[in-house]
């Protein structure tokens, strides 16, 4: 049987309770038959069993964990756990706090009626929490903005490896989500000469799936919403930077070709970017009446 073994290492930085805080991570090769509680915390305790057996209470149910189960204690939540008497656990804890604490925990996986998710054994959120703890350690100033980044890739690891059956058709309300992962794609690369196909690419699906689903959704084929979306901004950036040619706003909207791009404006909006422009310069020099 492994010798016991208990550490813990907390945030060096004395911060307030905002959006995200990391608290404090350690590990344990518990004794048989460690138990804690019934109690209650004020804060998430997120426990990634890396070996061992052991039992996990709520109010309502009861888990047999083992080897690739994490358990979310949430604030207030009444539980208790023990370590088998024959194969105790051990595990890596980190504890967290702050106004988006509740949010990340959920859009992971978690929640207080299902606390408990099991991940793939080549997940890396034991090791994860292990660097949380190292730099807690290391009492660097650093330390409290490393440990919020490697709990955002506990949180997605989580996410990812979660164990869920294979489907073999997509679902309607996944075929929602693609389409906007199409859609933050392009309001965020729209700057850029990215092509759809990169988009496609990216996304793990082919082109004429995905243009098939986004025209089913949007009404547009996705060549046509980049376009438009890219020449909604420039309308913008004619309005609200003067001082830019039509040439810099064609570029700023990842259209390097500025005679297209003045074709496609007018196309639109039935003028030119040039004519637009001197047209709300005019409303704007002129005098209240």
């Amino acid at each position: 049987m492994n010798a016991q073994t208990y550490s813990v290492a907390s945030n060096p930085a004395q911060t307030e309770n905002g959006t995200l805080r990391v608290l404090f991570a350690g590990e344990s090769q518990t004794p048989p038959k460690h138990a804690l509680g019934p109690k209650i915390y004020d804060y998430y305790l997120m426990h990634a069993i890396e070996s061992g057996q052991g039992v996990f209470r709520t109010e309502t149910d009861v888990y047999h964990l083992g080897p690739g189960d994490c358990f979310l204690i949430h604030p207030g939540q009444l539980v208790s756990y023990v370590s088998d008497e024959g194969n105790p656990w051990r595990y890596r804890w980190v504890a967290f706090d702050g106004e988006l604490a509740g949010e990340q925990a959920k859009a992971a996986g978690f929640s207080p009626e299902h606390p408990v998710l099991h991940v793939t054994l080549d997940s890396q959120v034991p090791h994860y929490i292990a660097m949380i703890q190292s730099r807690f350690n290391s009492r660097r100033e650093s330390a409290h903005m490393a440990a919020i980044g490697c709990l955002h890739l506990i949180l997605a690891d989580c996410l990812d490896h979660v164990e869920r059956p294979a489907q073999l058709t997509m679902a309607e309300p996944q075929i929602q989500r693609t389409v906007k992962q199409m859609i933050n794609y392009m309001t965020s690369q729209y700057a850029h000469p990215v092509s759809i196909e990169q988009m496609c690419a990216s996304l793990g699906y082919n082109r004429a799936y995905l243009s098939r689903i986004f025209k089913k959704e949007t009404g547009m084929t996705p060549v046509a919403y980049l376009l438009k979306l890219r020449i909604d901004q420039s309308k913008r950036l004619l309005r609200e930077r003067p001082e830019l040619s039509v040439e810099q706003v064609s570029a700023s909207v990842g259209l390097t070709d500025p005679l297209y791009f003045s074709r496609q404006f007018k196309r639109f909006f039935g003028q030119s970017p040039t004519s637009y422009r001197q047209k709300i310069a005019g409303r704007s020099s002129s005098p209240d009446k």
